[in-house]
């Protein structure tokens, strides 16, 4: 390994690239092209990765909303067209039925879906606000950040159906004043006094809600708005390791024959499956990173194929040197050793740009991302594929360095010296 320190060796490396430059450089852009297409798209696709895990966090993955519509087919004497309406028992059938169902939360809503939102005042200040009705297992499924000195609802709220509130940012911000104490405080809700007992954060990079929004438990919003035992719809959480697409299936098959519902009535109940697109997500971006890889090596390859290539010109142009240091002594070890690393550093010369100038376009793109309202974030390349990609360049530089140093050792010196 000696000859790794020799002057004299990285001399006539030196030397050899240039005697034709611009031949070499369009050679190492082949390579250096191969792994800015690698680094590029596939930290792009992890950015896409990163956008969509970022907008997920506040809400559970295996995830789902059901809720009920009207029938579109007769059965057992009930006609065409009936309404149905999700009862709280509803929920603790697919609690009890349903093992694969980690989580269920009953939920009501006014302020969206065709109602109209609550009038919330406090003092003078008033503005109008969805209001939610909620159970406590709602934040296993959604998460909520509540600012310190706050909480979410709890079940001794529900037991007690206090009238307690959890308020949006906004809802805070227009409603009290600066520097003026929120937690304790009450606002009216539809003209009920209600105690402020925690404020939520909005994320806007992703997830469901807005700023505005206000909690109230479930039981309150019942005597509140009259709604007894209705539900709005069903936020549902599935374990990880099950078929949420089966777990679906299974929720609107139990919910049909509760309610007497034909088996084929696909419209009875409509539902959005969080977990199956969030699938399909990671499923498009993996096929990405898959993509960049195919395309880097093959760009790769085909960059170091180029570098055997003007290699082997080399080998032919420098025949009467490489004669001359056979008959001076030099072995063929010493002669194949100094082609495959010029090769190698060829190669690794290619690759360490190649990666330098992606890794500055993917901080140009993250730049450029970073107040967009796409889920997108931080694409970044892990340390352990881009040391992957040298790797493979090195054996590849290595592999293909073999071509043309076979040729320089198969020169006799006697033919060498001959050579004009």
């Amino acid at each position: 390994m000696r000859f790794l320190f020799d002057r004299n060796t990285w001399q006539e490396i030196f030397g050899s690239i240039g005697k034709n430059k611009i031949r070499t450089i369009i050679t190492i852009v082949g390579v250096l092209w191969g792994i800015f297409i690698y680094i590029t798209l596939s930290g792009a696709s992890k950015g896409m990765d990163n956008g969509f895990e970022r907008m997920f966090e506040t809400i559970a993955r295996n995830s789902m909303f059901v809720w009920a519509q009207s029938t579109s087919m007769p059965n057992e004497g009930f006609k065409t067209g009936r309404q149905l309406q999700l009862k709280l028992g509803d929920a603790i059938m697919i609690e009890n039925r349903i093992p694969e169902v980690q989580y269920i939360a009953p939920r009501n809503v006014k302020g969206f879906f065709g109602s109209t939102p609550a009038r919330v005042g406090r003092g003078k200040e008033s503005g109008s606000y969805p209001v939610f009705g909620d159970f406590p297992s709602f934040t296993k499924i959604a998460p909520k950040k509540i600012y310190d000195g706050g909480r979410f609802l709890n079940d001794e709220d529900i037991e007690k159906a206090r009238k307690v509130c959890v308020i949006g940012e906004r809802t805070e911000k227009e409603l009290f004043k600066k520097g003026e104490k929120t937690i304790g405080g009450f606002i009216e809700i539809d003209d009920v006094f209600f105690q402020v007992v925690g404020v939520h954060k909005f994320d806007a990079s992703g997830g469901f809600g807005g700023d505005g929004d206000i909690f109230i438990p479930f039981a309150t919003f019942k005597k509140l708005y009259n709604t007894g035992d209705n539900v709005g719809w069903f936020s549902i959480a599935a374990y990880d390791d099950v078929d949420v697409v089966k777990v679906e299936e299974n929720i609107k098959n139990l919910l049909k024959n509760i309610h007497h519902v034909h088996p084929d009535d696909e419209r009875a109940f409509g539902s959005f499956n969080l977990g199956e697109q969030f699938g399909k997500i990671i499923g498009f971006a993996k096929g990405i990173t898959f993509l960049s890889l195919i395309v880097g090596i093959a760009t790769i390859l085909a960059g170091v194929i180029g570098i055997g290539n003007i290699l082997l010109i080399s080998v032919k142009e420098r025949t009467k040197e490489l004669g001359v240091r056979r008959a001076l002594g030099a072995t063929p070890k010493e002669v194949r050793s100094q082609i495959i690393l010029e090769s190698v550093f060829l190669t690794m010369i290619a690759g360490i740009m190649g990666i330098i100038l992606g890794a500055g376009t993917l901080s140009l793109i993250s730049r450029m991302t970073k107040d967009i309202d796409f889920p997108y974030t931080n694409p970044t390349v892990p340390i352990p594929y881009v040391f992957g990609a040298l790797l493979i360049m090195v054996v590849l530089g290595t592999l293909i360095g073999l071509i043309p140093a076979q040729r320089a050792v198969s020169i006799k010196p006697i033919d060498a010296l001959r050579e004009e």
